[in-house]
């Protein structure tokens, strides 16, 4: 009558209890919003790579001069 004691016949599982509708609801309405955010994240990460590869492929510029840019001169267009 007298079983020997182990681990298995010890302690019984632990079932997770039913979710409810809400539960359910509201874990799928999560899991969309999180693959929406990430693929949002996902092309400005993608386009900031590539970025940086072409810039890093691209020689340096030679020192480039700095030219001052012409002020306008305000002209008038009165009748006389």
């Amino acid at each position: 009558m007298t079983e020997t004691i182990t681990k298995d016949n010890l302690f019984r599982t632990v079932r997770p209890g039913p979710q409810t509708k809400a539960d359910l609801t509201d874990s799928a309405a999560r899991a969309i919003m999180k693959a929406e955010a990430d693929s949002r994240e996902a092309k400005p990460q993608r386009l900031r790579q590539a970025r940086l590869e072409m810039e890093a492929q691209r020689p340096a510029p030679a020192s480039a001069k700095r030219t001052a840019k012409k002020a306008k001169k305000f002209v008038s267009h009165r009748a006389a």
